[in-house]
């Protein structure tokens, strides 16, 4: 065990699309996804800042395979912004599957940023949509708040995690990443392109544990 990790007024929590369709029995479930709710829940209480996003499409996004015919979900289109991997229709506005896990702590959250909410452009990070340039506002606010270091956590690693942390990291962040807080999708080796990008970047990659 190593030292208990010191937790200040300038870090921020960001905990990731903990919704529905993410987890068991979700229409884009990743393996174990619920699996990260009590982790975090034990996590959350020891910060003063903490942030959810919330996947938030509508329903004619163009991310979703059904949008596009002839098209199975885990293809990939080319865009103006580049490839885009198509995906089982999820996290559609208003639906069961878009509300968080019934099971996650709410009280905490100081915020929660919507993104993926418009319908030509797909959002995985918290802080840039997929084009890198249209931002969620999220990054504002933490400098606005003067917060320092950023904690990640949530769903799934390989995917929004990633490119939430990674936009933290080139903001100018010191980031996080709680793996064991974290779940993976890893389609075609993207939990182990994670790990090299997290690397190459200098983001942390800690353990719950340390918080204990």
């Amino acid at each position: 065990m190593g030292p208990v990790m010191k937790i200040s007024d300038r870090d921020v929590l960001l905990v990731i699309d903990v919704q529905n369709d993410f987890c068991s029995g979700g229409a884009l479930a990743v393996p174990g996804g619920e699996k990260v709710v009590p982790a975090i829940n034990r996590i959350a209480p020891k910060f003063a800042n903490v942030v959810l996003t919330q996947d938030w499409h509508p329903r004619d996004h163009v991310s979703f395979a059904p949008n596009h015919a002839g098209k199975q979900p885990f293809q990939t289109i080319e865009l103006d912004y580049g490839t885009q991997v198509l995906w089982p229709a999820h996290c559609v506005q208003g639906t069961p599957g878009a509300e968080f896990h019934g099971d996650l702590d709410l009280t905490g959250a100081s915020m929660v940023v919507r993104k993926g909410f418009r319908r030509g452009i797909d959002s995985y990070s918290a802080l840039f949509e997929n084009d890198h340039r249209t931002p969620t506002g999220l990054l504002g606010y933490l400098r606005e708040r003067e917060l320092k270091t950023v904690f990640v956590a949530g769903l799934a690693l390989d995917f929004c995690v990633r490119f939430s942390a990674e936009d933290a990291r080139n903001a100018g962040f010191e980031v996080a990443v709680i793996e064991d807080a974290c779940r993976g999708i890893d389609l075609d080796g993207s939990v182990a392109a994670t790990h090299r990008s997290f690397g190459e970047r200098g983001i942390s990659v800690i353990s719950f544990e340390a918080f204990l």
